[in-house]
């Protein structure tokens, strides 16, 4: 473990302390005037934040979206004072009003940063841990698009070599989701990562030797990172050299990932608020934020204050961020002349564009044979991977059930790992037995842009990944999750491994997309739409798929509607309508031909997405689910939840309203009455029911 940093050629005048103390100000002040947030962390970080700000990160304010900028990941989003300050000097286009309405409605500065709210804000953190998780998914796409555009350069000299920078504490390192993260970066040796530790000692509820007193560096020396410490400054606050230094000794390491950790005073330099617990998410109050501006040489009388001197200053960094991307601008043209097809791709890829004639490789499975959705989703991956170079993924060590090794000849691994199919810029990606990081480096792929992500696990195992998964709704990351083994269907391995509320559960989360196929052509008509919707109207979409085989149905093109009329009604109009969904569609299939023996027109209704179909204007949805139709059934191997408001009060539902047992599929169905018998016997009762209001 480094213990002392090298050398160090940072400039560091009285003009820059004075604008970190500006920023611990503003911070202060910014509480101060809502009368709530956290001013601590933001005040004991504002020499580290301003240091990647304004001296070492590859930005440019005037293109927060350039493609060859650093990132940077404020992974404690309650600090988010630290990031504000920051965009603000920076020139981001955050003023001081805007610091001034910190937490207050319809302000660019919320509570905690949200991407796409807030420009120059790389992603959503708030839930502790998600953020460094984020960054090793940044990290990964960096080295993915490498591979896409420039895999011969060497180390450093691409245009496409960039740094993720992040700031994590001590709540972001006692969350699970950082240990299955961090494990994954050093394993994959990524690095591109640096990552600060503040390392401060509280909590919110006082010291951390309440909670956490293990050695973290020790811990990250095994994960396989490059760590160093540095210690304070004489006077308690960073010592700026040394952690410049460190900064520099970190980006020269590219064989690892690294952190440094920093011992910290929070809301330092306030004369009787630091160091405590208070600080950490309270206002400071008026005579402690007076205090504290007598101590750095302000006026305790003004608030906000932000001297001419100070603000000129700091705005510099855009001349130099511009002038960085000129550089770039200048490398990438090079590289444009040397490839032309690559280039060609970029610009495609980029723009969020398909290659010409994708849709072509998409299967189209033959009627009348019984298969798997999972099998079916497989076939339709490899088949897109092969068209859609920006296509990537894999699964929580589950591919084989899952069915996504889209390249079984090239793993994502870095130099230096044993196994064959190791290559640094591999297809297939191997998360390992983490859900949680894989949703949330998912999602930092995504942020990062330029390639395409799914990856998979059982659906019931997406319990693991929901705080990511929210996120990423929460965000609108266009990221898919392949989610198999959807029912009591997966049979033997018995009720822990066989979800039952988990699709209801999902679909409570706005903005996140379900879809559960019926067949294997709802599955690659589904798949379709999805690599359609990715930057046309971006989102995470949830694919629920059968370990069992299912029958194949024609091929129907309303599957990208959401719902469609898989069989109409014969003789009349329909008596019922009966609403299949994943497996279940093949008992509403055969119900409804016992119904139609019976004299019964019986129209169904496959609605594999409920989502999508509500995205429809009210005239489809009523072609679908007459209205004047009240009597209905919807079936579904799992809580019924989903469907009261399409059945109506005349309605019945065949569902799963408890959990599962280990036998074979075909006895649970039967056991637990989903059966076609039990479909009809609920149309009967619903056509009676409706007779009657």
């Amino acid at each position: 473990m480094s213990t002392k940093p090298t050398t160090t050629d940072l400039e560091w005048t009285e003009l820059d302390q004075r604008a970190v103390d500006t920023a611990r100000v503003l911070a202060m002040d910014s509480v101060q005037k809502v009368g709530n947030g956290h001013p601590g962390t933001a005040m004991s970080l504002a020499p580290a934040a301003y240091l990647l700000f304004q001296k070492l990160m590859r930005h440019d304010p005037s293109d927060a979206d350039w493609t060859g900028r650093d990132r940077f990941v404020l992974s404690p989003g309650h600090t988010s004072l630290t990031l504000y300050v920051q965009l603000f000097m920076a020139g981001y286009g955050l003023e001081l009003s805007d610091l001034k309405a910190f937490r207050t409605w319809d302000s660019k500065t919320p509570g905690h940063p949200e991407h796409g709210h807030t420009r120059g804000v790389e992603t959503t953190t708030g839930p502790l841990g998600q953020g460094i998780a984020n960054a090793v998914g940044m990290a990964m796409a960096a080295r993915y698009e490498r591979g896409l555009f420039d895999p011969e350069a060497p180390k450093g000299e691409s245009p496409f070599d960039h740094t993720i920078w992040a700031i994590v504490s001590d709540g972001d390192l006692e969350e699970g989701i950082s240990a299955e993260a961090s494990s994954l970066a050093g394993h994959q040796k990524l690095g591109n990562i640096v990552a600060l530790y503040d390392d401060n000692h509280i909590s919110i509820e006082g010291d951390t030797e309440t909670a956490f007193s293990e050695d973290v560096l020790k811990r990250y020396e095994a994960y396989g990172w490059h760590v160093q410490r540095i210690e304070q400054a004489a006077n308690g606050d960073f010592d700026v050299q040394a952690l410049h230094a460190a900064f520099q000794a970190a980006k020269a390491e590219t064989e690892r990932p690294s952190i440094i950790a920093a011992r910290t005073i929070i809301a330092w330099p306030a004369p009787n608020a630091q160091n405590t617990e208070a600080s950490h998410g309270s206002a400071l109050g008026e005579a402690e934020v007076a205090a504290t501006k007598r101590v750095m040489g302000f006026d305790p009388e003004q608030h906000f204050q932000v001297e001419d001197e100070v603000f000129t200053h700091v705005r510099k960094v855009v001349d130099r961020g511009r002038e960085a991307h000129a550089a770039w601008d200048k490398r990438i043209q090079e590289w444009r002349e040397a490839n032309p097809e690559r280039a060609a791709e970029f610009d495609r890829i980029a723009a969020g564009e398909l290659p010409d004639g994708w849709e072509k490789a998409v299967p189209v499975f033959p009627a009348g044979k019984d298969v798997a959705t999972r099998k079916a989703s497989g076939e339709v991956l490899k088949a897109l991977g092969g068209v859609i170079p920006e296509l990537w993924g894999g699964s929580a060590d589950l591919a084989g059930s899952n069915n996504t090794t889209i390249d079984a000849s090239s793993s994502f691994l870095p130099e230096g790992n044993p196994l064959p199919e190791a290559n640094p810029y591999g297809r297939t990606v191997h998360f390992g037995i983490r859900e949680h990081a894989m949703g949330s480096t998912m999602n930092g792929i995504a942020l990062h842009g330029n390639t395409r992500i799914y990856g998979g696990t059982f659906l019931v195992f997406s319990d693991y990944m929901r705080p990511a998964v929210r996120l990423a709704a929460l965000m609108k990351l266009p990221v898919t999750y392949v989610w198999t083994h959807d029912s009591i269907g997966l049979g033997e391995d018995g009720p822990t491994h066989q979800p039952v509320e988990h699709m209801a559960a999902l679909r409570a989360i706005p903005g996140l997309n379900m879809v559960r196929p019926a067949d294997a052509n709802e599955t690659a008509i589904a798949w379709r739409e999805i690599t359609k919707r990715h930057t046309t109207n971006p989102a995470p979409h949830g694919l629920a798929l059968t370990r069992q085989n299912v029958p194949t149905y024609e091929a129907n093109e309303g599957v990208a509607k959401g719902g469609y009329v898989l069989f109409e009604a014969e003789g009349g109009r329909p008596q019922v309508i009966l609403i299949g969904t994943g497996s279940e569609v093949q008992l509403a299939v055969e119900a409804r031909d016992a119904l139609q023996a019976e004299g019964i027109p019986t129209r169904v209704v496959s609605m594999p997405s409920v989502e999508w179909f509500e995205e429809q204007d009210q005239a489809y949805r009523d072609g679908v689910l007459l209205p004047d139709v009240k009597a209905r059934v919807a079936v579904e191997a799992g809580i019924g939840l989903t469907w009261h408001r399409y059945v109506g009060e005349a309605g019945r539902i065949v569902s799963l309203e408890h959990f599962g047992a280990s036998a074979d599929y075909k006895v649970l169905y039967r056991e637990f009455g989903l059966t076609t018998d039990a479909v009809v016997e609920a149309a009967r009762e619903s056509i009676a029911d409706a007779g009657r209001r």
